[in-house]
């Protein structure tokens, strides 16, 4: 129930241009900015050097520059340009660090073909660097049209692309079973999107049931799962299903986002594993802080604590 009513709280604060302005100004404005607990940092080279630091701990990363809902050919360019600099970044920088992507930010809202020719520029630029781009899923709305330009660049342009599944969505076991037909890369993960009822489950136990069901598929018969939570209980049942299934820790890799439980991202990989952190960047931070704190109690309670120190009314005890 929490759960539903704190994604409920923070998509209208996400929307609300006073907070949002009066967020932006404090929250990347300084080294101890709150907001720099799990983003990055506003440019590429701050996410660089955020990245090497995870690697020095045996953590990769994927890049993500923040950002959704693009209406005007000119600012798709842009964004498809700004992906390739990081591609570059990571190329000459020698970070291990793959790229994430959404569909949005590149043209989906103007026209499939908008966004394919993007994505198809970009796919490209990373075979030439032997890297790897993730196209990361939004809500409900771009289930099958993100699907279908994903399967698109797989079977026409290269084999350097992989896809994202939310196990709220009822149809989410249906797409694994599809998905691992066609040797695709799926990174599992519970979701974000403050969904209807029509389409998502909205408890958490039966988020977290079809999680494990869809988890299980990509063991048994996927190509390289990407474990995407922070949930201990999933962590344990993916680690059970790799013995089962004899998959080794080079063929899988667990995913964590930047900045939440780190302490379990270190432990991972003493423990064998490989992890890989979802590193944000970008001055379009704000909409995607907003919904990593609706979904944890903990998260709102670090940065409302944080943004009343900053704000002056607040002292530190």
């Amino acid at each position: 129930m929490f759960n539903q009513i704190s994604r409920k709280i923070m998509s209208v604060v996400a929307e609300n241009q006073t907070i949002r302005k009066i967020a932006t100004k404090h929250g990347m404005a300084s080294p101890s900015g709150f907001a720099r607990r799990f983003v990055a940092g506003e440019t590429l080279d701050e996410s660089i050097e955020a990245v090497k630091k995870l690697n020095a701990k045996g953590i990769a990363a994927t890049l993500d520059l923040l950002g959704e809902s693009v209406y005007s050919s000119e600012d798709t360019h842009k964004a498809r340009d700004v992906i390739i600099d990081t591609l570059d970044a990571i190329q000459s920088s020698g970070v291990d660090s793959n790229v994430s992507v959404k569909l949005t930010q590149l043209g989906m809202d103007i026209g499939d073909k908008v966004c394919r020719d993007n994505m198809e520029v970009i796919v490209q630029h990373a075979q030439k660097y032997d890297n790897f781009i993730r196209i990361d899923m939004e809500s409900s709305d771009y289930t099958q049209r993100t699907l279908d330009i994903f399967q698109y660049l797989l079977k026409r342009v290269g084999t350097n692309v992989g896809i994202v599944l939310q196990s709220y969505l009822y149809r989410t076991e249906y797409d694994v079973n599809a998905l691992n037909k066609l040797g695709a890369r799926v990174r599992l993960c519970k979701g974000a999107y403050l969904e209807p009822k029509i389409v998502a489950f909205r408890k958490k136990r039966l988020v977290d049931e079809n999680y494990a069901r869809c988890l299980e598929l990509l063991f048994a018969e996927g190509h390289y799962p990407a474990v995407a939570t922070h949930d201990y209980k999933l962590i344990a049942k993916a680690k059970q299903y790799a013995e089962q299934y004899d998959i080794k820790p080079d063929q899988f890799e667990f995913q964590m986002l930047y900045g939440i439980r780190r302490d379990l991202q270190e432990q991972i990989v003493k423990e064998g594993y490989r992890m890989r952190a979802y590193v944000p960047y970008g001055t379009e931070w704000f909409p995607y802080f907003s919904r990593r704190l609706g979904e944890r109690l903990g998260n709102a309670m670090f940065i409302l604590k944080s943004l009343y120190r900053e704000s002056g009314d607040g002292q530190d005890n």
